[in-house]
């Protein structure tokens, strides 16, 4: 490993990347702490002391990095720039056009990604705007200030629309950017950034509880859960099914020349985290809503938002349902078994043993039913680890702490870790340097 971290900064261009990259995501992690003008931070962070909100505004804060809770001019993060794409991945089935549109190569794919960042655009000013609407309504008499002056008006919420809407555009460049100049995924290196930097001061929060606590035992298993987890991440991010492929032969002058045998990947976790934030997103909402009118007259809002408090058994068997229900779906409307089939009888493909057309997609099918079966509940075991871990060790391990064993913080990191150093191993094994392990290469996600 010393060796091989010699090698990475021996190589100029490869240097170059990671400076590259390091400074932007620097320059990142400073935005997030430019407030919005007009706000009073410490009644700000007085409100959210005294709140201790953990629905909506958590999962919002998760992938802002911190910077929704200081309301910043990256309060919202990258997560629109998320939503417009996966709506537009949903719009996909619902219009011919844009599925005509993403099959055209390079151009097609630079119009969607033009669409997507207007999208992201108008979400992030409906956002912003229903946010500095409830900024200004429910923060008013937060203890040890105001945290909007009252005499706030139209001109505070355009500015602040505004501040957050270029913040949030100015994060996806800074993604293209390191895309394009850097080293790794920009846009996932980004969200990377913002779970990452939570770390040090959950984990300092964890040992003063464990040490309040007096059981240095629950340490050392914390540890071995931990690795246990990440252990069990990778296996998640990188398992794939292989389905063999073979080809006809090809005439080639007056001889026949055989093609080299290939496969089908099918990905134990094909929809990614995708299915963890449309679930966190919907079992969240009810709560977040009852918090915000008030639910404390009835009887009934009470025990729904404590039922489905994460933590609490009912929550803890709807979440994994939901997420399993949107693994299904959001691996149907990506993965497409009928135009496989057909695309292999197209070019003289065929799975041995199985018949080319219905029976070639029925096969695949049930193939991608089964994995994505176990894949699903495999993933629903770990978004609900961090609910489980506050369960066994309330006193002794922090929240921020536990979102990091587990769920889409833990996922994020494994998936974009193992992408980033794949693409700094193919950089050297390039330039005929031993990668990270010698004999043996690297796989990312994809």
């Amino acid at each position: 490993m010393p060796n091989v971290v010699t090698n990475i900064f021996k190589i100029p261009d490869l240097r170059k990347r990671i400076f590259f990259t390091l400074i932007i995501l620097i320059v990142y992690r400073i935005g997030a702490h430019i407030p919005i003008p007009g706000i009073n931070v410490d009644a700000l962070k007085t409100y959210f002391l005294q709140a201790q909100s953990s629905g909506l505004l958590d999962f919002f804060d998760l992938f802002s990095g911190g910077a929704f809770k200081r309301f910043t001019i990256f309060a919202l993060g990258i997560m629109p720039y998320i939503s417009s794409s996966i709506i537009f991945d949903l719009l996909k089935v619902v219009f011919p056009a844009l599925e005509r549109l993403a099959k055209e190569g390079h151009e097609g794919q630079k119009k969607l990604n033009q669409y997507t960042r207007y999208g992201t655009v108008v979400l992030c000013a409906a956002q912003s705007f229903g946010l500095t609407i409830w900024m200004k309504s429910a923060m008013r008499t937060a203890a040890g200030g105001s945290v909007v002056s009252e005499e706030a008006g139209i001109g505070f919420v355009v500015v602040t629309v505004v501040a957050i809407t270029t913040g949030t555009m100015v994060l996806v460049w800074m993604g293209d950017i390191i895309t394009e100049r850097g080293i790794g995924n920009g846009i996932s290196l980004i969200i990377m950034a913002g779970i990452v930097v939570r770390g040090p001061q959950a984990m300092m929060a964890t040992l003063k509880k464990i040490g309040d606590s007096g059981e240095p035992i629950v340490g050392i298993i914390l540890i071995g859960l931990f690795f246990a987890i990440v252990a069990a991440s990778i296996l998640l991010t990188l398992g794939q099914r292989r389905i063999p492929v073979q080809y006809g032969k090809k005439q080639t002058g007056r001889t026949l020349a055989s093609r080299s045998a290939q496969y089908i990947p099918l990905r134990v976790n094909a929809a990614g985290v995708i299915p963890i934030i449309f679930a966190a997103a919907i079992i969240t909402f009810p709560t977040q809503m009852i918090g915000m009118i008030g639910g404390t007259s009835s009887s009934f809002l009470n025990k729904l938002q404590y039922w489905l408090s994460p933590g609490q058994l009912p929550y803890i068997f709807i979440y994994s349902g939901l997420i399993i229900f949107f693994c299904f779906f959001y691996t149907s409307i990506r993965f497409n078994p009928v135009e496989i089939a057909d695309n292999l009888k197209k070019y003289g493909g065929f799975i041995p043993g199985i018949r080319p057309g219905q029976n070639t997609s029925d096969y695949i099918m049930n193939i991608l039913n089964k994995i994505n079966l176990s894949g699903s509940i495999f993933l629903a075991f770990i978004a609900i680890v961090p609910d489980l871990i506050l369960r066994v060790w309330p006193e002794q391990v922090s929240v921020e702490m536990a979102h990091l064993f587990g769920g889409t913080s833990l996922l994020i990191i494994v998936g974009v870790a193992l992408d980033t150093l794949q693409q700094i191993e193919s950089q050297l094994l390039m330039r005929h340097y031993d990668g990270f392990m010698k004999g043996a290469h690297m796989k990312g996600r994809y």
